[in-house]
């Protein structure tokens, strides 16, 4: 403020009073500037985890209702299960799993399943041995019939994912007994139901034709050569 020599306040001439509202805006200009320049060197927030894989947002396993319908559909699952087997589930992309269950043969079902929900699920079924199995985060694969074909779909996604030594199976579960990683290996060789049934099928189909064929031979009676047939089919 400034005084004339009788005390009285002089009027601020206009140009100060601009000049004083031209530095302040400047200084504003200067601060925004300053601003804006921070938040571009400022770290960009960590992207959301895509959460289908593992029943988050799209999954709707994040809810108390969400939860039960997961439980149930697990239970749908085992109950028409053959056998059941788990692989390690992280560091797998949703877009990855989706390839991989175009490949699995029909009647298998490949789906990460949270702990909790599993043990809730195996309750009371013979699965329940499968709790020793809870660890980490797992997928599972519930097998209706084609063991082989499931193991073998397996092992050929972590080879061209590269993801081999890092993505073994874990361990199974066939009729209530657990088995480890060799063990459903083992398991995965054997012939499946299918397979076994068309064995039985081709081997009653040709009893007929070996009876017919000894009966013919000179005094043999119908029951030897039923015996006789049935002796030559298992060799």
């Amino acid at each position: 403020r400034r005084y004339d020599p009788r005390g009285r306040e002089e009027e601020e001439p206009i140009t100060n009073r601009v000049n004083r509202e031209e530095t302040k805006m400047k200084q504003s200009l200067v601060l925004l500037g300053m601003a804006a320049g921070c938040a571009a060197f400022a770290p960009a927030p960590a992207e959301r985890p895509q959460t289908s894989l593992y029943g988050g947002a799209q999954g709707g396993a994040t809810t108390l209702e969400g939860k039960k319908n997961t439980v149930s559909a697990v239970k749908e699952l085992l109950d028409s299960s053959e056998m059941v087997f788990t692989v390690p589930a992280s560091g797998i992309t949703v877009a990855q799993v989706q390839g991989l269950r175009r490949s699995l043969p029909e009647g298998t079902t490949a789906k990460v399943v949270k702990n909790k929900l599993m043990s809730r699920a195996i309750e009371g079924t013979e699965y329940e041995p499968v709790n020793e199995m809870l660890k980490g985060a797992n997928m599972w694969f519930f097998i209706e019939e084609d063991i082989g074909g499931s193991v073998k779909s397996w092992k050929k996604f972590v080879k061209d994912e590269a993801l081999a030594e890092s993505h073994s199976i874990l361990g199974g579960n066939i009729e209530g007994t657990n088995y480890d990683t060799a063990g459903v290996e083992q398991i995965s060789k054997l012939p499946s139901k299918i397979q076994l049934i068309t064995q039985i099928a081709s081997r009653i189909q040709a009893v007929p034709t070996k009876v017919a064929r000894v009966v013919k031979a000179p005094g043999m009676k119908v029951a030897r050569a039923i015996k006789l047939a049935g002796e030559e089919g298992d060799n």
